[in-house]
């Protein structure tokens, strides 16, 4: 498991809502199966205006993203409480998410997927990244170096574990709360 994340970023700006995230027509796509998976990651930020986000999230060469990492205002993830949205960006190849808050629903379906770890900032750190910014994140020090700043970030504390586990069901495997055979 990589202790730090490095990675041009994608910026978008307050109230990122989940049918921005990933439209509901995709919501059909099922994640456990691989093939749909990799095809629900493709769609990931297609909701997302043209005119306000003229750089493409996902790459049409290969249907992920160059981006690792998300840099976001306030409320990100608001809307609907589809899990989808999370599993979409972990499935385009966003590890890191890290927002001025997050939609309470957005953040806990994150955790218990795996897919990203949701950092919140303690700044607005959209008004000073841009789209293509390089950017770090060091998920032991909770610290985002962009643009030549080191800026904290609110620790995850407990969270940490179960998005290093790969989410909730093999956290619990993992420290005996459930039987492994589930």
């Amino acid at each position: 498991m990589a202790t730090k994340v490095t990675s041009s970023v994608f910026v978008v700006g307050d109230n990122i809502d989940t049918d921005q995230i990933i439209p509901a027509q995709y919501l059909t796509l099922l994640p456990t199966i691989p093939e749909e998976y990799e095809k629900l990651g493709s769609y990931a930020m297609v909701g997302l205006p043209d005119e306000l986000y003229p750089v493409r999230f996902i790459n049409s060469a290969n249907g992920k993203t160059d981006f690792k990492i998300v840099i976001a205002g306030k409320n990100f993830g608001c809307g609907s409480s589809r899990e989808h949205a999370p599993i979409a960006l972990g499935a385009a190849g966003v590890e890191v998410v890290v927002a001025e808050s997050y939609a309470r629903i957005f953040f806990r379906n994150s955790v218990a997927t795996g897919e990203l770890y949701p950092y919140e900032s303690h700044e607005r750190l959209i008004e000073s990244a841009k789209t293509g910014d390089l950017a770090a994140v060091d998920l032991d020090a909770d610290t985002l170096e962009l643009n030549g700043t080191t800026y904290s970030l609110k620790p995850m504390g407990d969270v940490r574990p179960v998005v290093d586990a790969g989410g909730l069901f093999n956290y619990a495997r993992q420290t005996g709360m459930i039987s492994r055979r589930m």
